[in-house]
């Protein structure tokens, strides 16, 4: 069965094709209006340097293969923003900021979720150069509009920290299996386990992980985790940081998760995660990641975010397909041939019939061109 596509993989039909197209193109002006310019990685790169800075997951996520002219190990990108943060470090070597935008296909080994394509289309912005809360509330805000843009607003924006977690685990002198598992267990809200976890660990320190799961809510869970857990100065940074991002975005939905760890290993700041009622899972993630590019030879703060176009088009649904206007073959007719070039000019899709074709299949044709004396006129339709 040569047709059969391996699992989690899928061809885009006209209609959902139709939409993430529009989609991307959107989204990508979008961003060239706030001053984003587009960047074109390549789909295969160097391993070593595909996974640079960004830990064990992406590592197991990503497809491996020999370069028969190197004989050195490639990998196929399963995330962009690595291959962008070189290209800001390396290529560009700018003194101020950079804003970068991308928009292609990633591959993953395995899916995100057991509905998850495991070729996402994902599309994002990177800003370089800035590491106060103005370039993450510039992010954020970006995400929201991307999303609406697209016709997916958000319903719902969390937002983190994890300097909150790094500073915790790092005064309660958690090794590294414990903090592999301390994450774990946040990550998947398992109370009982993380109380097993936390049975020696000593105070504070012990309540303050407990705690962490239940910081979950409006703008007021800050002040509440700024009650409970140990006046660290990290802490303290973390929240005001927070603080700050929900005074300055009154007008978006936002909400405050002090347990999201996703990215732990990448991410070193503000994380946001945007959900949508028809997806399961987040639409859209982004987070700030300063240092990226430091194996590039150049450190530089950073923030950005990404989503998946194929989960858009999935949200929006719907039939994307325009109209059409069916025309008899143009053939040596000079004056018809005229027409369907002035209309397409003009953004109309036109379908020209070929010699002994019926009416086609494919667009949807609700008008046709009709010839009346030494004029071409357009007429719907009617259908039975």
């Amino acid at each position: 069965m040569n047709w059969l596509l391996p699992e989690y993989l899928a061809d885009a039909l006209p209609n959902e094709a139709a939409r993430i197209e529009r989609q991307r193109r959107r989204v990508l002006d979008l961003f060239r209006v706030h001053g984003y310019e587009l960047v074109m990685p390549p789909l295969i790169e160097y391993l070593d340097s595909l996974l640079t800075g960004s830990g064990q997951d992406l590592r197991l996520r990503t497809f491996k293969l020999v370069d028969q002219v190197s004989g050195r190990t490639l990998g196929v990108r399963a995330d962009i923003t690595p291959q962008v943060a070189r290209i800001d470090a390396h290529l560009l070597n700018r003194e101020g900021l950079a804003r970068l935008c991308y928009c292609d296909s990633v591959l993953h080994t395995m899916p995100a979720s057991i509905s998850a394509s495991r070729e996402p289309i994902q599309i994002g912005a990177e800003l370089y150069g800035h590491e106060g809360h103005e370039a993450d509330l510039e992010v954020v805000r970006l995400m929201a509009a991307a999303l609406s843009i697209a016709d997916a607003t958000a319903s719902r924006i969390d937002l983190g920290h994890v300097g909150i977690f790094r500073a915790l685990a790092e005064a309660a002198g958690l090794d590294a299996d414990q903090l592999d598992a301390a994450l774990s267990l946040l990550q998947s809200k398992d109370v009982p386990g993380l109380e097993i976890f936390c049975a020696e660990l000593a105070e504070p320190y012990r309540s303050a992980f407990l705690r962490l799961p239940s910081l979950y809510g409006g703008v007021e869970i800050l002040d509440v985790a700024a009650r409970v857990l140990p006046a660290l100065a990290p802490i303290e940074a973390a929240l005001a940081d927070l603080k700050k991002l929900a005074v300055a975005m009154p007008e978006l939905p936002l909400s405050f998760d002090l347990s999201d760890l996703r990215g732990y290993h990448y991410h070193n700041g503000i994380v946001f995660a945007a959900y949508h009622p028809g997806a399961a899972a987040a639409v859209a993630l982004g987070g700030r990641y300063d240092g990226a590019g430091r194996e590039f030879g150049r450190a530089r703060p950073a923030t950005g975010f990404s989503m998946d176009l194929r989960v858009v088009a999935q949200i929006v649904g719907g039939e994307d397909l325009p109209a059409a206007i069916l025309s008899p073959y143009a053939g040596h007719d000079a004056v018809l041939a005229s027409v369907i070039s002035r209309l397409r000019s003009e953004g109309e899709v036109v379908v020209e019939l070929l010699p002994g074709q019926a009416a086609p299949e494919g667009p949807r044709c609700d008008r046709r061109l009709v010839a009346g004396g030494q004029q071409w006129t357009i007429e719907a339709i009617i259908k039975d």
